[in-house]
């Protein structure tokens, strides 16, 4: 039965995303907006490339990733998952994303499909439901189906099962003032978008939310919100789970998911990227203990060369996965944040995860939490 409340509670269902096929992004003007921080400002030539079809979304062009990355990504991901079956998790798949998939398209669009591999995003786990969440990236809008025959299993044991109303992605769909501000979380103002097409098919901005953006503490939900796109998301789901659980809106504490910021170990402690969230928090959850690691080292990374597309910041590392109350799984490379923690009295497993900084995730946005011993506990 699924059953999940909370990141911190006893760990013993999960799924774990698959990196098989993933061999590139398709950059178009959602994959930009996205990562827009992380790869040095909106890139008009790729969203808009003058080979594509003026007004039409066209065909965006493809960043291919190098060969070895993809295949080293794989083996940690595979190891990462035997890890867990090895602690006794049951673990859960998706269906792999095959080599000579077809594009997919939308009204206006079409784009490359990427793999079900950081299966957090699109979906959030609210106690016994699933929500699948509208996402915000064309290449991910029909990721969750190839986790379709793990929901439907969890669904016809009992479970609750609803989607958030899907956008269009036109280019009309997203509000772009805060790709254009100044006053953006991790840096200064990126490059304006001044080129965004028409479509027959825009119906104005649209809800867009991530499952990452949601920060569970049973009964609690803090969730982030950088723009209107989130903003229409949050009123959905706040409808969505009236009566059930508390909603509280942080305003920009990231550009969108917040476990690369701010992730809850256990009741009462946070690991934090820095001390400074605690004054963006609901009272209640202001007096929790922060666990700030040491600012990463460049060491703890490969070195690419500058054919390559960094997405993350360094501090995706932050990125770690609890099984209870006390055992954590860090990345291996991460010798300041294992030592921090194991001086705040947790038990660390190390696991290998080399390229995150290319694929855009770590094992928190790897992994969905399909069952917890937690319930709908009141934390504050």
């Amino acid at each position: 039965m699924l059953n999940s409340y909370d990141d911190f509670t006893p760990l013993s269902e999960i799924i774990v995303g698959s990196a098989e096929n993933y061999v590139g992004h398709d950059r178009d003007l959602t994959f930009e907006l996205f990562f827009h921080e992380a790869i040095g400002g909106y890139r008009s030539d790729w969203a808009y490339p003058r080979l594509a079809a003026r007004g039409s979304g066209g065909q965006a062009q493809t960043w291919k990733i190098g060969k070895r990355y993809t295949e080293e990504l794989h083996e940690d991901v595979e190891t990462f998952a035997s890890t867990l079956a090895s602690l006794g998790i049951t673990v859960h798949r998706p269906l792999p994303l095959p080599h000579d998939a077809l594009p997919i398209a939308g009204l206006g669009w079409q784009t490359a499909p990427t793999p079900a591999l950081n299966v957090r995003d699109n979906t959030l786990i609210l106690g016994d439901e699933i929500i699948e969440t509208a996402p915000a990236i064309r290449s991910r809008y029909l990721e969750t189906r190839l986790l379709t025959p793990v929901f439907r299993r969890y669904a016809e044991a009992g479970a609750r099962w609803s989607t958030m109303p899907r956008p269009t992605l036109t280019d009309a769909s997203f509000d772009l003032s805060y790709t254009q501000s100044a006053a953006t979380t991790l840096g200064g103002p990126t490059e304006p978008v001044t080129d965004p097409q028409p479509s027959p098919y825009d119906v104005g901005i649209e809800m867009m939310l991530d499952g990452a953006q949601v920060l569970r503490l049973g009964q609690d939900l803090i969730v982030n919100i950088a723009q209107d796109n989130h903003r229409l998301g949050v009123d959905w789901l706040e409808r969505q789970v009236a009566g059930r659980f508390r909603i509280h809106r942080v305003h920009r504490m990231a550009d969108n998911h917040i476990d690369s910021m701010l992730l809850a170990l256990k009741p009462g402690v946070f690991l934090a990227r820095h001390a400074g969230l605690r004054d963006m928090l609901p009272a209640p959850f202001q007096s929790w203990k922060f666990i700030v690691p040491p600012e990463p080292e460049p060491g703890q990374f490969p070195v690419y060369t500058d054919s390559e597309l960094l997405l993350t910041s360094p501090y995706i590392d932050i990125n770690v996965l609890s099984l209870d109350e006390e055992r954590v799984l860090v990345n291996a490379d991460c010798a300041g944040l294992i030592k921090t923690l194991e001086g705040e009295g947790f038990t660390v497993i190390p696991v290998r995860h080399r390229h995150r900084r290319l694929f855009g995730g770590g094992f928190h946005c790897f992994t969905l939490c399909m069952r917890r011993a937690g319930g709908l506990v009141d934390y504050r």
